[in-house]
C-alpha cells in the first residue's frame, strides 16, 4: 500500500486559492475513483470534487471552512502499490511509502514556518493578532481560519458580556465583535458568499466600469420561438430559451469586434482567438457562471441543450472544473427575474458583461405610427481602460442588429 495526495484543483484561471466547504467521506471510509470527496468553493465555481483515486481515505489535512492556495495538499488516501492517478485530476502522488506516519511524528510548525492560507493571514491582519498565539489544530499544527475565528470569539466573550451588562439604550452584542441594535440578526457569511464578495470587489478596484445600452425589436424572435417550441420540445426533450439567439448574436459581434473578446494586462491588451461564452446561473446562496466552449461554431440546438446541460448540472453542484474555465464573455440574463434595467459587475479579468433583460410588450414609434412590439433592453458593462464608448456602442449596435435582422434561414437548427 502506498498513500497518494490530493492537491486543491485549479478552478479557473484567475482563481488562487479555494474553500473545502464540507468533506463528503470521513477518514477510513473506503472511495471509488471518481465518487464525490468533498465540496470545493471558490469565486467562480461550487462543486464536489471527485478522488482521483481508489482507496481508503488515510487522511485529512484541511478541516471545513479553511480556504488554501491552489496545489495544496487536501487529504491523503491509501492505494495499491502503483496505481495511478487519474490523468485529468490535479493530483500528485505522495513519495512516502508507509503509512505509519502520522501528524503526531511530524514535527509542529510555528506560523512563522508553515504555509498560512491568505484568508487566515487577511483575518488575523484585520484584528490585529498575533499567529504564533494561536494554537494550530490542523495538519501539523497549522493555524486554520476556523482557529483564528476561535480566538477571536474567545477573546471577545468577555468584552461582549460586559457590553450587555452595562448597555442602558436596548442594544446587544451578536457573535464575536459584531454589535446588532434592537431587532437585528447576524446571518453568517457562507463560503461561497465570502469569495463572490472578494472577487466582485476585486474587479471594481480594479477595473473602470463604463455601462451602455441599446433597445432592441426581439418581435419576429418572440413570434418565431412562439411557433416553434413546443416542436422544439418534442424533437429536443428540454425546453427551447432565447438565450441561444443571443449568444449567436453576441458572437457575430464579437468576431465584428474583437477587443470585446479581451483582457487587460500591464505588457497591453491579451486577444483571446477563441470564443467562449460564460453564462451566469443563478443559485439559492449564490452565483455561477459556467462557460460554452467555443460557442461560435455551434448552432441553435446545440447551444441549446448546452446551456441546459450547464445550468442543471450547476444547480445540482455537478460542475467539473473545467466547465467554469476559459470564459472570455459573459451573458447574464437579468430579465429572467424581471428586471428591465441593470448593470453587472464585470466577471474579472475579461473585458465586459452584457445583460439580457425582460421581453416588454409595449407600443413604440414606427413610420409615424404607433404599434406594439415586443422590447428587450440589452445593457453591457466594460472595462474603460480597454474600450472607449465608440467601440462598445459598435459591438452593442452589431448585438441590437443580430436579433433584429434574424429570420429562421438565418440560424441552423
Amino acid at each position: 500500500m502506498t498513500l497518494a495526495t490530493v492537491t486543491m484543483p485549479q478552478l479557473g484561471e484567475s482563481v488562487t486559492e479555494g474553500t473545502v466547504d464540507r468533506w463528503l467521506k470521513s477518514v477510513g471510509d473506503f472511495v471509488q475513483r471518481d465518487e464525490p470527496l468533498m465540496e470545493v468553493v471558490t469565486d467562480k465555481v461550487n462543486t464536489a470534487i471527485p478522488s482521483p483515486f481508489e482507496g481508503r481515505l488515510a487522511r485529512i489535512l484541511i478541516a471545513d471552512g479553511e480556504t488554501v492556495p491552489v496545489g495544496s495538499a487536501l487529504a491523503e488516501i491509501e492505494v495499491e502499490a502503483g496505481a495511478k492517478q487519474q490523468r485529468t485530476e490535479p493530483v500528485l502522488p505522495n513519495p512516502r511509502t508507509s503509512a505509519t506516519t502520522d501528524a503526531a511524528a511530524a514535527p509542529a510548525m510555528t506560523p512563522s514556518r508553515q504555509q498560512l492560507s491568505p484568508a487566515v493571514k487577511r483575518l488575523a491582519a484585520e484584528h490585529g493578532l498575533d499567529l504564533s498565539l494561536i494554537a494550530g489544530s490542523g495538519h501539523g499544527g497549522r493555524v486554520s481560519r476556523a482557529d483564528v475565528l476561535a480566538h477571536i470569539e474567545a477573546s471577545s466573550d468577555a468584552a461582549a458580556r460586559e457590553s450587555r451588562a452595562v448597555d442602558d439604550e436596548g442594544e446587544s452584542v451578536g457573535g464575536g465583535s459584531i454589535l446588532l441594535g434592537p431587532g437585528e440578526e447576524l446571518v453568517r457569511l457562507s463560503a461561497a458568499r465570502r469569495q463572490i464578495a472578494n472577487h466582485m470587489v476585486k474587479s471594481v478596484s480594479t477595473i473602470p466600469h463604463v455601462w451602455g445600452m441599446r433597445e432592441v425589436d426581439m418581435t419576429a424572435l418572440v413570434r418565431y420561438r412562439e411557433e416553434n417550441k413546443e416542436r422544439f420540445q418534442q424533437r429536443h426533450g428540454i425546453p427551447l430559451s432565447y438565450l441561444p439567439f443571443v449568444i449567436q448574436a453576441v458572437c457575430d459581434a464579437l468576431k465584428e469586434n474583437p477587443f470585446l473578446n479581451s483582457r487587460w494586462s500591464d505588457e497591453g491588451i491579451v486577444l483571446n482567438h477563441n470564443i467562449n461564452i460564460g453564462v451566469a446561473v443563478a443559485l439559492p446562496d449564490a452565483l455561477i457562471v459556467p462557460v460554452i466552449k467555443n460557442a461560435d461554431q455551434m448552432g441553435l440546438s446545440d447551444l441549446n441543450y448546452a446551456l441546459h446541460n450547464l445550468a442543471t448540472r450547476a444547480r445540482n453542484r455537478q460542475l467539473r472544473p473545467d466547465d467554469v474555465q476559459g470564459g472570455t464573455f459573459t451573458v447574464n440574463n437579468t430579465g429572467a427575474n424581471g428586471a428591465f434595467l441593470s448593470m453587472s459587475i464585470i466577471n474579472h479579468p475579461q473585458a465586459a458583461i452584457l445583460n439580457t433583460e425582460a421581453i416588454v410588450r409595449r407600443p413604440v414609434g414606427r413610420d409615424d405610427t404607433i404599434v406594439l412590439r415586443d422590447i428587450m433592453n440589452v445593457t453591457m458593462s466594460f472595462d474603460h481602460r480597454i474600450l472607449d464608448g465608440l467601440k462598445a456602442g459598435r459591438f452593442l449596435e452589431a448585438v441590437k442588429r443580430g436579433l433584429e435582422d434574424w429570420t429562421p434561414s438565418a440560424i441552423k437548427i
